[in-house]
């Protein structure tokens, strides 16, 4: 990951936001430190698909530890197919 001021990426915003393509680049400010990072729009997704699978799987593993069942039919019934 590539590490920047906040004032040498003001400078250099667009060579940033191209090496952003290739890898994270940290955006960092004195006395706060960390403040953002710039990634790729590939990368963000890929990201947001990890974040909305895992939810997923948590969801899936609740619904199994659940006392109740739910027959097929009710389950179209209730998905509205």
């Amino acid at each position: 990951m590539i590490s920047v001021t906040l004032s040498q990426f003001r400078s250099q915003q667009s060579d940033y936001i191209a090496a952003a393509q290739r890898e994270p680049v940290e955006i960092t400010s004195r006395g706060v430190g960390r403040r953002a990072v710039v990634v790729s729009p590939e990368f963000f997704d890929r990201a947001m698909q990890a974040l909305e699978d895992q939810e997923d799987i948590r969801a899936a593993a609740e619904a199994r530890r659940e006392d109740g069942r739910i027959s097929h039919d009710d389950l179209m019934r209730e998905l509205g197919l």
